[in-house]
């Protein structure tokens, strides 16, 4: 394996034909998303996979989800009142998880909904890291064991899935949200994702989408009110914002994350398995090699970045940094599609908190050194408890 920190190294892997790299198999988050995943396709399978999700995540499609993003905040902060303590990890999770019930799953139902949640809290808890680390421990006992918990609470999404997509088809009508574009997408042959493969895409979604956002929404709250004077900025930049599309197109506000997402990219590597030879940053690599680039190396890297270890949303704002530099969401023929919609719900989840209601950072969290980013599952997470203290009602 030869990892970047470099632009040079960066700009060798990103723009890589795709003729020379596959997904590097096999993958710690098979059990989860299925071994059709488009995380985990390669060669024309992953680009027309690729070709039939895309148009759901198009720019253009985000005006259909921002209320729904606003609607699955407020929810979770309505029972918020004067002298508790906010849990950032917990609600941030909770936002996540509700948006992609409601925007990708196309869930309308709150009763559902919560049926829902049950059901993938238990999945994503199932997934531990020795069952996705180490393929040998993936069988089961007897029916019992981790495994077949595994299995069991992805049968049970699985079935629900099956439930809503023969629902929306039996409706024939045609929705706004993902499940709806998805299920009627095709690529350039007419061809439609069969109902397995719909059901591993979908669950995709979750895992790449839930974990991935709600710890990027952790950490860019604790900055946010950590530094006073970044917190009135966003203050006063939203109370140009009247609707949750506004929220998503504040300068300030998209800067603030974009610095959020270099200091802490939630997957801190881009990994590519090579199918020929390929030099990396002046290194002659050979087929069946893995190269890879160092997501916080590279975000930190004092050649490129002027004071890295400070958050400093400015930066982002007096400059654009290339896709060699700053990549969060990965690069090339392999950018994550939902680059784009992960940072209109960061933008309109953070707003409408914000919007809503006054937070503090305690002086004792402000006095510790800030959390580590340390591997969970299938993201990087803060190490400990992010708690503000709620102080009113805007």
């Amino acid at each position: 394996m030869l990892f970047v920190s470099t632009v040079n190294g960066a700009r060798d892997i990103l723009t890589a034909p795709g003729t020379l790299c596959r997904a590097p198999l096999p993958h710690p988050i098979e059990p989860l998303v299925g071994q059709n995943s488009l995380i985990l396709l390669s060669g024309e399978p992953h680009r027309r996979t690729r070709s039939i999700l895309m148009p759901a995540f198009r720019g253009e499609r985000m005006s259909g989800y921002v209320d729904l993003i606003a609607d699955a905040t407020n929810d979770e902060i309505a029972s918020l009142q004067p002298g508790d303590q906010f849990v950032v990890r917990d609600a941030a999770q909770a936002i996540t998880l509700d948006v992609v019930i409601r925007v990708v799953f196309g869930v309308a139902d709150r009763t559902r909904r919560a049926e829902y949640a049950r059901v993938i809290k238990e999945l994503m808890r199932s997934g531990t890291a020795p069952l996705m680390l180490v393929p040998w421990l993936r069988r089961e006992i007897a029916g019992r064991g981790p495994w077949a918990q595994l299995v069991g609470f992805r049968a049970q999404l699985d079935g629900l899935l099956s439930e809503q997509i023969e629902e929306r088809r039996g409706m024939g009508e045609h929705g706004s949200d993902m499940m709806e574009l998805i299920l009627t997408a095709t690529d350039e042959d007419g061809n439609s994702l069969g109902d397995d493969a719909l059901r591993e895409q979908l669950r995709t979604m979750l895992a790449a989408g839930h974990e991935t956002t709600s710890t990027s929404l952790a950490w860019a709250l604790y900055h946010i009110h950590r530094d006073e004077s970044i917190r009135s900025r966003v203050v006063e930049e939203l109370a140009d914002a009247a609707t949750p599309w506004e929220i998503a197109a504040l300068p300030y506000l998209g800067a603030v994350i974009q610095e959020t997402l270099r200091m802490h990219p939630t997957v801190p590597v881009v990994l590519r398995r090579l199918t020929g030879p390929l030099t990396v940053a002046g290194v002659p690599r050979s087929a069946g090699d893995v190269v890879g680039i160092a997501l916080p190396a590279l975000h930190f890297n004092r050649n490129v970045w002027g004071d890295p270890d400070s958050f400093d949303p400015d930066r982002f704002l007096e400059r654009k940094p290339s896709p060699f530099e700053y990549a969060p969401f990965g690069g090339g023929y392999r950018r994550c599609i939902g680059a784009a919609f992960a940072q209109h719900e960061l933008a309109v989840a953070i707003g409408t908190i914000l919007n809503t209601v006054e937070l503090r950072m305690p002086a004792r969290e402000q006095r510790r050194k800030p959390p580590r980013a340390v591997p969970r599952a299938i993201a990087t997470k803060p190490n400990r408890d992010i708690l503000l203290d709620v102080i009113a009602w805007r």
